[in-house]
């Protein structure tokens, strides 16, 4: 979401048309309705209206203030993802590396997010290691 709202200069999105809801509603669907043995989880919510967009998936990682938040609300919660109902317009697919590879490419967000991602996770085992030969 934070890629999209940058790239477009917006300040956010309504929680059912923001990218990484939708990202997440079109993962969930398309293992669902074609049969993976697979767990799908949300992450980093910056609203309760997100979290409550993906009510059923089948994790969903929510602080505590959304959580509260969510508690506090009157409302109802309507599960809005149920694997048995569930349908992708995306056919069942079997990409190659290098498909895949071209795919990642293709998509913006993807390709920088997931480098970003895996240089913080190396500075941060980085910084584990050193926490761990300190202790030891």
């Amino acid at each position: 979401t934070d890629f999209y709202k940058q790239k477009q200069g917006v300040d956010g999105f309504p929680a059912a048309e923001d990218p990484g809801v939708l990202s997440v509603k079109q993962i969930y669907n398309y293992y669902k309705s074609h049969g993976y043995k697979t767990v799908v989880m949300g992450a980093s919510f910056r609203n309760k209206e997100q979290v409550l967009e993906l009510a059923g998936c089948d994790l969903l990682t929510v602080s505590p203030n959304l959580l509260g938040e969510i508690q506090q609300s009157e409302n109802d919660v309507p599960q809005t993802l149920d694997a048995s109902k569930s349908s992708s317009d995306v056919p069942k697919t079997v990409l190659t590396e290098s498909e895949f590879r071209w795919r990642m490419c293709q998509d913006e967000c993807a390709h920088f997010k997931l480098a970003e991602g895996i240089r913080k996770f190396a500075i941060d085992l980085e910084k584990l290691q050193k926490q761990f030969e300190e202790k030891i």
